[in-house]
């Protein structure tokens, strides 16, 4: 019976492991951005059905990290590299407003198609629509909605514009919320956020580990 048990067990893990990597293939293949998305269609394409088996946004996340890091190598740094210096200008530009880097383009995960998404903090909602007006900025107006923590959620405004040849878009919240980031929608643990000199020590990092690899 315990062998059974630990049979079972061991066949999940695979298929989880699996799955994780055929939904991480068809991310940074296909362009796709949902990870519940992505893990459905890969347990379609393998066969795999049951619930047990499908693998956390975590476990994608990482198996995305890893195939990018084996499959498209120095393009894949490169590019990343290149959304965090436009990242960098854009925390600096923004300064006003408390911003904030998040998403893929800080966890390095970010591919071709990846906005750079910054987290803008305002209690004046009109505050962030001027500030692109007096700029010269076109941006288009959206919503996302937003957990900030276990029992709080609501819609908040985000504007998308391009520049630098990337899109970027923001997400404005209240400054209030700068104490504590949103909940991602990966882990649903508060989300990693890096400010303009977190960011500037990250290259920095990346840089001489570059230079020490070589």
């Amino acid at each position: 019976m315990h062998r059974a048990r630990q049979h079972a067990e061991t066949r999940t893990r695979e298929r989880r492991h699996r799955l994780a990597h055929e939904a991480a293939r068809l991310m940074a293949e296909g362009g796709m951005r949902d990870y519940h998305q992505a893990k459905l269609k890969a347990a379609d394409r393998l066969g795999i059905h049951d619930d047990a088996s499908l693998p956390r946004n975590r476990e994608i996340e990482e198996a995305l990290r890893e195939y990018q890091r084996l499959f498209l190598g120095d393009a894949h740094a490169s590019g990343v590299r290149t959304r965090r210096e436009a990242a960098l200008r854009a925390l600096e530009f923004f300064v006003r407003f408390d911003p904030r880097l998040v998403g893929p383009v800080l966890e390095g995960t970010a591919d071709t198609h990846s906005p750079v998404h910054l987290h803008l903090y305002a209690d004046d909602p009109d505050a962030v629509p001027r500030f692109l007006e007096d700029a010269g900025i076109p941006a288009e107006a959206r919503s996302r909605h937003v957990r900030m923590d276990r029992t709080r959620e609501d819609d908040y405004p985000v504007w998308v514009f391009s520049a630098e040849d990337l899109t970027f878009d923001l997400l404005v919240l209240p400054s209030a919320a700068l104490r504590q980031a949103p909940l991602s929608g990966i882990d649903e643990k508060p989300m990693r956020r890096a400010s303009a000199s977190q960011l500037r020590t990250l290259l920095a990092d990346e840089e001489i580990a570059a230079y020490e690899a070589d």
